[in-house]
């Protein structure tokens, strides 16, 4: 999948260049470079550092085990290879769902025998002949590990006010047993050899138009249930190490919560940070309302948690698909009047690159992807809620397709690897991004994406030295500086 070669240096510092384009490479290691008449600078300066990182990396759905599983035992371990294998994307942080979602099969919970308080009925078998063996066949291919951080999309029914898997909000007399739930599912994961690193308290609390799975919460109430609840009763069982994530939707609404959730010392006590999705644009990451979460709690985490080309049928083996500006989202179909022109149609490869460069360079530390495996249908979903994966499956013929999109993911979680530190990048253009990062191992990380229609010569100055490369149009670039 990666040809080695050698990085042609024209200065004294030794590095190596991949490449994903839609000329054709996929994560290529690129030796020869040409001379545009185009010409840019980065400069990296080390000694300037912002967050340090937790990790990239994808989903553990129902619906991607289901298909895993009916694929044979070579593909199976060919796609979780490629996503946590020493060869593959080195996948670091991931995400899975407690309860069903809309990308399960059906609907379901771990307790579903109304007023059991204590909760003497839990049970994770729904778990255990999809998502758990999963995760347990990952777990045996990634050599560093990963993190998991687990997310409900609702209470069961019986806890709400509306006795609905949709929508409605947990009553009150049941916020013991609600936080006494994540607690049991703690336990059960822990039992199977799986423990999660972090929970958010709710996906998408503000709904998702009463659609499918889901809990809503304003902002004082989620912390209130932190504060008062889920934070003591974790604390209680010896479960402090466990991060609590708050909010976990769109980030236009990032003001308006961490000014909440981190109101004072008591309210951000039990929060180890803010969890946040990428659906209120096609192309506006939002760094203001970024900079802004970060700067209210500056020692906490801010976690990118979910993203995916929504509401599309995947593309099947068309690689120049994803390259196009032919994609669209539900905004293209029903945004509000005033908020249509966030909702353009856009390139897959441009989204994700541009999303997650824009997110390090203000101060996100981990970014983490939806469902790591759909059909060709962009499902199964219950709710018809059809996506795109960067690998796609077609189970009746037993073949895979690896889209752009799983190369552009791991030009970041290959390389960037957790406890990386960011580190100042800064480029002489409009058009061209880019980001770096200083590995625990030291090399430098530097990531240039060009969606230009042009060629650019690139002069990289680190250290009072410096390294001539090049960067096709429609292209995006990993750089390792060797220590």
């Amino acid at each position: 999948m990666w040809l080695m070669q050698s990085c042609q240096a024209t200065q004294t510092f030794r590095c190596t260049v991949y490449e994903t384009s839609q000329s054709g490479n996929a994560l290529q290691k690129i030796a020869v470079f040409s001379q545009p008449k185009n010409q840019l600078q980065i400069r990296l300066n080390e000694q300037i550092k912002y967050q340090t990182i937790t990790g990239f990396g994808g989903s553990f759905t129902a619906s991607s085990a289901h298909l895993l599983y009916q694929l044979s035992p070579q593909n199976r371990q060919k796609i979780l290879e490629a996503y946590f294998g020493n060869n593959g994307a080195r996948y670091s942080l991931t995400r899975t769902h407690i309860n069903s979602c809309d990308f399960s099969l059906k609907q379901y919970a771990y307790a579903m025998v109304e007023d059991d308080l204590a909760l003497e009925h839990f049970s994770i078998s729904e778990d255990l002949q999809g998502i758990i063996p999963m995760i347990r066949q990952a777990q045996s291919i990634s050599e560093d590990g990963f993190k998991i951080i687990a997310s409900p999309w609702t209470a069961p029914p019986w806890m709400k006010d509306n006795k609905s898997w949709i929508g409605g909000k947990l009553l009150p007399q049941y916020r013991d047993t609600w936080a006494l739930y994540y607690a049991k599912y703690l336990d059960a994961y822990q039992k199977e050899g799986i423990p999660i690193w972090g929970l958010t308290v709710v996906n998408e609390p503000h709904g998702n138009g009463n659609n499918w799975e889901s809990m809503l919460f304003s902002p004082t109430e989620m912390t209130d249930f932190v504060q008062h609840y889920l934070g003591p009763k974790l604390a209680a069982d010896g479960k402090s190490a466990v991060k609590i994530l708050g909010y976990d939707q769109n980030r236009a609404g990032l003001p308006e919560w961490v000014d909440v959730m981190f109101a004072d010392e008591q309210t951000s006590r039990y929060f180890s940070g803010t969890a946040i999705h990428w659906y209120e644009s096609t192309y506006d990451f939002f760094p203001k309302a970024l900079q802004y979460a970060h700067h209210k709690a500056p020692d906490k985490h801010l976690i990118q948690t979910e993203a995916c080309v929504d509401s599309e049928v995947p593309h099947w083996q068309d690689d120049a698909w994803y390259w196009k500006k032919e994609a669209t989202d539900w905004g293209w179909d029903w945004a509000a009047e005033n908020e249509k022109y966030l909702h353009p149609k856009y390139a897959p490869v441009n989204r994700y690159a541009t999303d997650i460069i824009g997110c390090l360079n203000n101060w996100v530390d981990g970014w983490i992807d939806w469902n790591m495996v759909l059909d060709r249908q962009g499902g199964p979903n219950w709710f018809k809620n059809w996506c795109v994966a960067p690998v796609i499956v077609d189970v009746e013929k037993d073949e895979v397709y690896f889209t752009p999109l799983y190369y552009t993911l791991a030009h970041f979680s290959k390389f960037i690897r957790p406890g990386a530190v960011k580190i100042d990048c800064s480029i002489n253009s409009s058009e061209v991004m880019t980001t770096a990062v200083k590995n625990p191992d030291n090399s430098i990380v530097v990531v240039i994406f060009n969606p230009s229609e042009q060629d650019f010569g690139i002069s990289i100055q680190h250290q009072n030295q410096e390294k001539k490369i090049s960067i096709q149009a429609k292209a995006l670039q990993t750089i390792i500086i060797q220590p």
